[in-house]
Parts: C-alpha cells; structure tokens; sequence
C-alpha cells in the first residue's frame, strides 16, 4: 500500500522547493505530512473527501490548510479532494440537496425539473436565481455528506490498509514455511 502512493504523490523535498510555499514552509516540515502511515494517509483520505465539497477553486486551499494543522498526509488529502469534477459535482450536490431535505422535512421539489432554460444574456443571472432556490436544504445536506464521504474514507483506507498488510504477513510465512 506504501508503495503505491509513494510512486504516484510528490515528496517533500520537491514540495518544499516551490517558491509559492515560501510563506508556509515552515508549517510543511512535520513528518505526518509526507509519511505515508495508516493514520496520516486515512486522515488525509477524510480531509480531502470532506474538503472535496467546498464550492469553487477553495477545495485544495482548504485541504492542504487543515492537513498542516491536523497533520494528515498532506498529498493524499489534496489528491483526495479530486473526485469533485465537472462530471460528479452536480450528481453530488443534488444527492446533498436530497438529503437536506429529508433532514429538514423541507417540501420535496426536484430541483432539476425547475432548472431554467438559459441564454446568453440571462444565464449567469437564471442560474443563480436557481442555485438560490436548493437554499437550506444544500446547506444541511453538504456538511451531512461531506461528513459520511469522510469518515467511510476513512474506515475503507484503515480496513484495505490492515488487509494488505495482513496478506503479505500471510505471504511472508509462506515463504519461511516453505523455506525450512
């Protein structure tokens, strides 16, 4: 398992050569932030699932900011906040709205029914009009699933995590079975 994230995430020494991270380089130098270890990769799993769901460009901000001050794995929080896109934030969102409005007994109008036929010259305005109207039940139900999204990745990780290790222990003394 430590073998795959360290082939796919950065290390730390070529984080630390940015100059951008200049005014933050002194936060980047505790070791859960790079090591890759059950806790910190599970609890920079959950950061980045729960952070994923921040609107906009603050995603990432957001995730690295907490990874520093609740010292996860600083990488894999980041990489964690992409499952986010272009193709999956609108599912995720309505999912959110749905169940802000479970939790909140809000009437069960379907928002997408209501989306409205935008033009050029109107759709930046019908658009947010419409996100307007998802109002409450968006801003219960995001933090609902923001929370469910992390702390499952955060079980998943410690679970595949402990499994893995598990099967080359098992490998392990097979090989010394079979050596003796």
């Amino acid at each position: 398992m430590r073998k795959f994230f360290r082939e796919r995430l950065p290390g730390r020494d070529g984080v630390l050569q940015n100059r951008w991270l200049k005014p933050v380089r002194h936060w980047l130098h505790h070791p859960n932030l790079w090591h890759l270890n059950r806790h910190s990769v599970a609890g920079g799993v959950a950061l980045g699932l729960f952070c994923g769901l921040i609107p906009g460009p603050f995603q990432m901000p957001t995730a690295a900011l907490l990874a520093m001050w609740m010292r996860v794995n600083l990488p894999v929080a980041l990489a964690a906040t992409l499952y986010t896109n272009p193709f999956t934030i609108v599912p995720l969102y309505l999912l959110a709205h749905r169940i802000g409005l479970l939790v909140s007994g809000a009437s069960a109008q379907s928002p997408v029914a209501d989306f409205p036929e935008l033009s050029w010259q109107d759709g930046f305005e019908l658009m947010w009009q419409w996100l307007m109207t998802l109002g409450e039940p968006l801003l219960i139900g995001l933090p609902i699933l923001a929370t469910v999204l992390a702390v499952t990745g955060y079980f998943v990780v410690r679970f595949a995590w402990r499994l893995a290790v598990q099967l080359k222990w098992r490998q392990r003394a097979k090989r010394r079975a079979a050596g003796h």
